[in-house]
């Protein structure tokens, strides 16, 4: 089955929120090594809702739902994501893409596109790195820099898109240097520099770049069976359209039309629970606000 719908408009109360602790500037680098989401605050007077991305894939380390536990809050939202991320030759190496920015456009949130510069080998690989943090002051320069920004998170993430050549840059010089000090591989460096040629010609040039490779990933799940999910429709491809000018590439493991209406099912598999994962619910709520026909 092959959806297609435009998005005209977005509006949700979120009831699945955890409670956020609240962490002051000065401990940020510590709080990133054990909070996935929190309020930050700034000054006396300022807060910020903080969630951050292990990688710059949308189906690792539940994302959407680190995000999710932040859109209660009634301020300023800001998601940290690494422009890619690279665990090494015997790991896995990726990329942000256009459309995850567009989609946290979309539910007002702050992207910092960021990187990753310092690691450490991992024990059990010989070409695989471990624990990779963030470069702290340039988040903290651009969280800073939001606290007076006035306009959307649109325009703010539109900006942010500007400098995406830029950082990848600086992430390839920081793995590069990562490979050095700690004698592993890394994945092709060539490809990473083509990649980021790509990037250096301009936001058109990522979206363009970044929705090929979705609609690819789009297709490869399409056709993807999990012998342990129990299933009774056909999956579904569904592309979905935002008046920002955002592509979704999704894909819905079962659906059923009834009447008029057309039931998207997602479905897990677990050994031991009888329901899916409060990340796994809130994985999916995010989804769900893209998809109101």
């Amino acid at each position: 089955m092959d959806i297609s719908a435009n998005i005209t408009g977005i509006n949700y109360t979120p009831h699945l929120c955890r409670e956020l602790q609240e962490y002051h500037i000065k401990n940020f680098e510590k709080v990133l090594s054990k909070d996935s989401a929190f309020i930050l605050k700034m000054n006396n007077t300022q807060q910020i809702a903080v969630s951050w991305w292990v990688s710059a894939k949308r189906t690792r380390s539940y994302p959407y739902a680190r995000v999710y536990d932040t859109l209660g809050f009634s301020g300023k939202k800001v998601t940290i994501i690494p422009i890619f991320k690279d665990e090494g030759k015997e790991g896995d190496r990726d990329f942000l893409q256009w459309d995850t920015i567009s989609l946290m456009s979309l539910l007002g949130v702050n992207v910092i596109i960021s990187y990753y510069h310092v690691a450490m080998s991992s024990p059990r690989y010989k070409n695989k790195i471990t624990n990779q943090r963030f470069d702290i002051d340039q988040i903290k320069k651009e969280l800073k820099k939001s606290l007076c920004y006035q306009s959307d998170a649109l325009h703010w993430n539109l900006e942010q898109i500007e400098k995406v050549g830029e950082i990848a840059r600086k992430a390839l010089n920081s793995y590069n240097k990562i490979s050095a000090d700690l004698g592993v591989e890394m994945h092709s460096e060539k490809t990473a520099e083509k990649r980021i040629s790509e990037l250096l010609k301009g936001k058109d040039n990522f979206m363009k770049l970044s929705r090929g490779l979705a609609q690819q990933a789009q297709k490869r799940e399409s056709v993807t069976e999990q012998p342990k999910e129990s299933l009774v429709g056909e999956k579904a491809i569904l592309t979905i359209k935002n008046y920002l000018g955002g592509l979704y590439f999704f894909t819905a493991d079962e659906a059923n039309i009834q009447n008029k209406d057309v039931l998207l099912i997602e479905a897990k598999h677990s050994r031991y629970s009888r329901l899916p994962s409060l990340e796994d619910i809130k994985d999916g709520l995010i989804k769900c606000f893209c998809l109101q026909i």
